[in-house]
């Protein structure tokens, strides 16, 4: 039986590369795409989507547009990594029309009471707070939440200490998380300890574009500026693919390991968007999260390409000695 999921975005690069995997994994049923800002700014995001699916040829899966702006700090977006158009300055042609009547946060409230469904979070929480203050019965109907965000041991991104998810919208992630301590659930926690384990090398991309040349050369298409924001950024050659982990973990929990823990996201000064996680329980909560904190990335790298190039395992002969 299929996973009927929402998930929640802000394209951005790595968003639509998850977008794409969770289209070419038939365990998953994506009924919508809601968009909040974060990479880029909503209508950005909007047409970015509109995007993907085209490329995908899913244009019949219906996206909603959500908040424009964080519930307190100045937007910041993060279009010095993603490039002006959101999509590595590829400036793909638009696509028009396919805009909805509801909004996002309205589009969540009605799916969530009607069907079994889960959220896959990989952008800023607004919407889902916003959500929790609009319908929180609906809310604490989500199957599971899993949330591409935060941070356990490793460092920042956009901080010292913190995630850019986070970080963009500290106030609305730490409502989800204390919301979830309200209704004794656990989000799951893709954060930074596991998704910087997750690179796209040069290699990587070759061997998409022999597997597939319309694939492949959309993907090199979209992340050459990410390729070249992380050598200037890093000196890593290849970019750090963080979003897509989330569509993974969600197709199989097995790629990932972690614990629960009760954790708390700071929402001021200089540690604002950090992700405080009672690995010692110092603060004698029951967990409200489950943080990942190892990944097999080979593991994840053969379901990538085994879904967005329907191949089995055995087909990708060389995928492991690719993979470092």
């Amino acid at each position: 039986m299929k996973n009927n999921i929402i998930i929640d975005c802000d394209p951005g690069i790595d968003d639509s590369l998850a977008i794409m995997l969770a289209l070419s994994s038939k365990e998953i049923n994506v009924v919508g795409i809601t968009i909040v800002c974060g990479n880029t700014p909503v209508q950005l995001g909007f047409e970015n989507a509109k995007k993907i699916l085209k490329q995908m040829n899913r244009l019949d899966v219906p996206i909603y547009i959500g908040e424009n702006e964080p519930l307190k700090k100045t937007y910041t977006d993060a279009l010095d990594t993603h490039g002006a158009d959101g999509l590595g300055e590829s400036f793909l042609p638009d696509v028009c029309g396919y805009e909805q009547t509801k909004t996002a946060i309205e589009f969540m409230a009605e799916t969530l009471k009607k069907i079994p469904c889960s959220v896959i979070a990989i952008g800023p929480l607004t919407n889902l707070a916003k959500l929790i203050a609009y319908d929180e019965g609906a809310f604490n109907q989500i199957e599971q939440l899993i949330s591409m965000g935060g941070n356990y041991r490793s460092h920042g991104n956009c901080s010292p200490v913190a995630e850019y998810n986070y970080w963009e919208d500290p106030e609305a992630a730490n409502i989800v998380y204390e919301h979830m301590t309200k209704i004794k659930k656990q989000i799951h926690m893709v954060g930074l300890d596991v998704t910087r384990k997750i690179v796209l090398t040069p290699n990587l991309l070759a061997y998409m574009n022999r597997l597939d040349a319309n694939v492949g050369s959309f993907i090199q298409k979209i992340t050459k500026f990410y390729f070249d924001f992380h050598w200037k950024q890093e000196h890593l050659i290849g970019c750090v693919i963080n979003d897509p982990l989330a569509i993974a973990y969600c197709i199989d929990p097995s790629i990932c390991a972690g614990f629960s823990a009760y954790t708390t996201v700071e929402t001021k000064g200089i540690t604002r968007g950090q992700t405080v996680v009672d690995a010692y329980r110092f603060y004698q909560q029951k967990p409200n999260a489950f943080v990942l904190t190892e990944v097999d990335h080979k593991k994840f790298f053969y379901l990538l390409f085994m879904k967005l190039f329907h191949k089995t395992k055995e087909e990708l002969d060389i995928l492991d000695t690719l993979m470092v």
